[in-house]
């Protein structure tokens, strides 16, 4: 009898635990996907909660929340994405946050002959046939490269080589694999420990493109609003921010030129 108590009492404190511990969902713009990793493992570590994250297009996700997915949190590459839905009432008030800016660069792989120092020039050499760039109908990253092409006056020139990945991380992917020639990325993918021992990059000019204001927001209809805000708080820390600079992210301060 003893036994049986010792076990109840264990599987009901089992319980109690597991009912204090509660997970937020996250859906996060594609460029975040290696430093999100790292601010939801150090949250889990220092909060108990969980976190889970899907990575996408931020307009993609626009949409699915729009038809009621069931997110706590959008985090996206383009804050007018965050401002139109908290327009439409379904955003928490007061949780919108600009947490970063994001910075576009070209990318090769480490065997590519292909000499960067030209920057997006060297996109109108004959050798390079496939372009990997995001689909710019609803990737901030590719309308950045968009916006960049045709500043540079190469867009016309390009356009038939172009390779649309359905967000960046994917776009990031086809050059890694060797599906595409060179690509246009986000920074912070060039970055991470998926791609920075794998190829070269240099940073297209900020001037050359609309800055990549990235924010997020809290989803009204989030069922862990408390977790949620925690885990706001918790990325608007120094520490955060520091890791988001780690990733090639201008945050804070930083922002103003």
């Amino acid at each position: 009898m003893r036994r049986f108590s010792y076990v109840l009492c264990f599987a009901l404190i089992l319980v109690c635990q597991a009912s204090l511990a509660q997970e937020i969902t996250v859906a996060a713009a594609a460029d975040l996907q290696f430093a999100m990793q790292d601010i939801a493992s150090r949250f889990q570590k220092e909060s108990g909660q969980n976190v889970k994250v899907s990575y996408g297009s931020s307009g993609n996700f626009f949409q699915q929340i729009q038809n009621g997915a069931p997110f706590d949190l959008f985090f996206s590459a383009n804050l007018d994405y965050a401002k139109r839905l908290d327009a439409a009432g379904l955003v928490e008030p007061g949780s919108y946050y600009q947490y970063a800016r994001g910075k576009i660069v070209i990318w090769v792989s480490n065997d590519s002959k292909i000499d960067l120092r030209s920057g997006l020039k060297v996109l109108l050499e004959p050798s390079i046939k496939k372009i990997a760039v995001a689909n710019p109908q609803h990737a901030p990253y590719g309308q950045a490269a968009v916006a960049a092409l045709q500043k540079e006056d190469v867009y016309e020139k390009v356009k038939d080589k172009l390779v649309l990945g359905e967000n960046i991380s994917q776009t990031a992917s086809f050059v890694v694999s060797g599906s595409a020639d060179i690509g246009i990325v986000a920074l912070s993918l060039a970055l991470s420990p998926n791609m920075k021992d794998k190829g070269r990059y240099a940073e297209v000019p900020s001037d050359e493109y609309p800055p990549i204001e990235q924010a997020c927001v809290i989803l009204r209809s989030s069922r862990n609003k408390q977790v949620a805000q925690q885990f706001l708080t918790f990325v608007k820390t120094a520490a955060i921010g520091d890791l988001l600079r780690g990733y090639g992210f201008q945050v804070a301060s930083e922002k103003r030129e």
